[in-house]
């Protein structure tokens, strides 16, 4: 097994610069730490993280919250989860998913516990009880999500009012002026203000109403039988529609099959754009779908960079940062039928 002083030759560090790398008790440069923490993997160091925790009193342990059992972890969930991970390695943090951590309470007793030195929250809600506890015992963490009210904690997010704009200024721009937008059912359940969905639908009918246009919006069940039902309740809604939004990737190939079932050729007669997607969700269609694509790693890569950077004491500054999704444009829009 490698040891500290071995570590420090092939990094070309004093072993008090190795120290002070592995515990966390004194700054280092970036590149003197990307040097050292090449080396341990090079060498295969393996740190003793409990002797690491007393001896800083700090465990380097960031932990992600995401109620799994309230929401499925997605591709774009997942996206942000390696995005995050792959960076706090980079940073000398392991970043380790929390599942369990749904109420006030189960985070009181993840902080309480000593387990983690900062939080990222995920799948964030427009009142989170999680935010607010976190808050409360003045815990450091970054929120890749928006409360109502954001101005007072650190977040960075997909601007979904912009992607909303860019999905209608495309579809508009094709001529279309009867648009439905499908989003997830999620009433009745703990993540009913679920901020994407509650954003996005906001940002859809105010503007919709500003451009002066038709707009419908309906919620899919689960899968792509959910998706096959929001065809038949769009179209049941507004029989003349000829174009739809969709924010739910595992329904969106039952929305195009049902659309199709009901005599509606994608994209002649009904154009379709997903939203806060990937370009692999879009290609698992046919047409494949023109999509607008979720800056996962991005955002990932963000939170993780702004909640060390509070505990390494280089900031106190609240990030608030918003992206918008990127278009990329692909085979389901097409102009307006005349």
């Amino acid at each position: 097994m490698a040891t500290m002083q071995q570590v420090a030759d092939r990094a070309g560090v004093s072993i008090a610069t190795v120290s002070f790398v592995v515990n966390g008790n004194k700054r280092v440069s970036e590149d003197t730490r990307a040097r050292v923490t090449a080396a341990m993997r090079e060498l295969g160091y393996r740190n003793n993280v409990v002797a690491r925790a007393l001896a800083s009193r700090r465990t380097h342990i960031l932990a992600l919250l995401f109620p799994v059992l309230e929401h499925r972890l997605g591709q774009t969930a997942l996206q942000f989860f390696t995005s995050a991970a792959s960076r706090a390695s980079e940073l000398g943090y392991h970043l380790v998913l929390w599942p369990a951590a749904t109420t006030a309470e189960d985070v009181r007793d993840l902080i309480s516990g000593g387990l983690a030195d900062g939080v990222v929250v995920m799948e964030v809600t427009m009142h989170d009880p999680r935010i607010e506890q976190l808050a409360a015992m003045d815990v450091p963490f970054v929120a890749i999500g928006r409360t109502a009210e954001p101005s007072s904690m650190s977040y960075v997010d997909i601007d979904f009012e912009r992607t909303v704009e860019d999905a209608l200024d495309h579809l508009a721009g094709l001529g279309h002026r009867r648009i439905g937008l499908v989003v997830e059912d999620l009433d009745g359940t703990a993540m009913a203000d679920y901020g994407p969905k509650v954003r996005s639908e906001a940002a859809f009918r105010a503007s919709m109403d500003r451009r002066g246009l038709h707009g419908t919006v309906v919620a899919s069940g689960a899968s792509a039988e959910g998706g096959r039902r929001a065809a038949r309740e769009l179209l049941a809604s507004d029989p003349d529609v000829t174009a739809t939004i969709i924010m739910k990737d595992d329904s969106n190939f039952g929305l195009v099959s049902g659309l199709i079932a009901a005599g509606r050729r994608v994209p002649e007669d009904v154009s379709v754009i997903a939203i806060v997607s990937s370009d692999g969700a879009g290609a698992a269609t046919e047409p494949v779908l023109t999509t607008l694509n979720a800056p996962g790693p991005e955002l990932g890569r963000l939170a993780v960079e702004s909640l060390t950077d509070r505990l390494e004491g280089r900031t106190t500054a609240l990030t608030h940062t918003l992206i918008p999704c990127a278009i990329h444009l692909a085979d389901s829009t097409a102009p307006a039928p005349a």
